[in-house]
């Protein structure tokens, strides 16, 4: 879709590099200019630039510091944007004293480059399956530093995803960085999954006008529409799945035991919620969505509340 998008401005990529977040950025505006009008001399520069800029940073990223293909992001522009975009949409921003000042796109130092090793460690041992996949999903792993955001995806720059570098460490009640970050890999995976699912030909909701209705979620304080409770749904039924993995797991970390074992029963709570709320909204799921939702319960009913 993003080379036909780009053929369509008249540029050609390669099928490696269409398959580069920048790229992928590059083929949204190219989409959005044809959505307007016919392509003009003006839209061809700053794409074109778009894509070089692209191919030069593709070319200067170091090897694979990961047993994956997946790199871990050095801050670049079209990781700027995407962080831009992403503050647009946190509930009042900046709005009062105190509030979140802002997310920006950093470095990996050495000690956190290992705790990465340690994380894909970690996965590939207690779920070869998500592992793979990952390897597959992933192109770029980027870092962010500030209060704002804890980690998101944006479409627009597919295969990018975005953790907070405190996600690293380990947290107030003992749970080891390598897990925390193990879990915010699946976490952002699986959105990034259902992103690439939603353009396929199986969709899992039907049309709706506006996105239907406004719903309350179990990881978000302001309402989400239906598409974003679906895709709550299915991290937290795959994050529960990960914690059951690691519950029969030896993670390697030491008394990490009662911290995972309290993390996957708080993620098995909210992951009954969502099957909960979504069981309501079933009549909005086609068959696809349907079965996704099935599966989900399946997860969701081995919970003891």
């Amino acid at each position: 879709m993003a080379r036909t998008a780009l053929e369509r401005m008249g540029l050609e990529v390669s099928p490696q590099e269409a398959a580069h977040p920048a790229v992928l950025e590059a083929a949204h505006v190219a989409q959005h200019v044809l959505r307007t009008g016919p392509p003009t001399p003006e839209h061809l520069t700053p794409l074109t630039g778009m894509l070089d800029r692209a191919r030069a940073d593709r070319s200067a990223a170091p090897p694979p510091e990961l047993p994956w293909p997946t790199g871990l992001a050095v801050p670049g522009p079209h990781l700027a944007r995407s962080v831009a975009r992403a503050l647009k949409s946190v509930p009042d921003q900046g709005a009062a004293p105190g509030a979140p000042q802002g997310s920006v796109v950093i470095g990996w130092r050495p000690p956190e480059k290992e705790t990465a090793r340690r994380a894909v460690a970690l996965l590939e041992s207690a779920w070869p399956g998500a592992a793979a996949e990952l390897s597959t999903l992933l192109v770029q792993i980027a870092l962010l530093d500030g209060p704002a955001i804890d980690g998101f995806t944006d479409f627009t720059v597919h295969g990018a995803v975005f953790i907070r570098r405190d996600r690293l460490t380990p947290d107030a009640d003992g749970l080891p960085g390598p897990v925390r970050l193990a879990e915010a890999l699946v976490h952002e995976g699986a959105h990034t999954r259902c992103n690439a699912a939603s353009v396929a030909a199986r969709p899992f909701l039907r049309p709706m006008e506006e996105n239907g209705p406004m719903v309350t979620t179990p990881l978000r304080l302001d309402p989400r529409p239906l598409t974003g409770l679906f895709q709550q749904m299915v991290v937290l039924a795959r994050s529960v799945l990960l914690y059951r993995r690691l519950l029969a797991h030896d993670t390697g970390e030491v008394g990490a035991d009662v911290a995972v074992r309290a993390r996957h029963d708080r993620l098995a709570r909210s992951a009954v919620e969502a099957v909960s709320t979504m069981t309501r909204h079933r009549d909005t799921l086609t068959d696809h969505g349907t079965a996704i939702l099935q599966d989900a319960a399946q997860v969701a009913a081995q919970v003891r509340v």
